[in-house]
């Protein structure tokens, strides 16, 4: 599982053939010890939580570098690895 970016103790990771789990493009987040993931599509949390003003970082991020997000997850779900993405600042 790839770090693709980090940014305000946040950690992205995009899993290599895991559309199985949500059958849509979307990304992991560790913040703390704690996880969520998110729809590449429009931000939303699909399971776990994280701060609302880190989940709303995420979202941020999201909507800047979503092109870019959809390249990486047709690299991961082909099997290559995601490019790295830049961070939120």
């Amino acid at each position: 599982m790839p770090a693709i970016s980090a940014f305000f103790g946040l950690v992205v990771y995009m899993y290599f053939f895991d559309d199985e789990q949500h059958h849509l493009p979307h990304i992991h987040v560790k913040y703390q010890g704690q996880e969520a993931s998110f729809s590449i599509a429009d931000g939303g949390i699909l399971r776990g939580v994280l701060p609302p003003a880190k989940v709303r970082l995420v979202q941020a991020w999201i909507e800047i570098r979503r092109e870019e997000l959809l390249a990486d997850w047709d690299l991961a779900s082909n099997g290559q690895k995601p490019m790295p993405i830049d961070p939120l600042r």
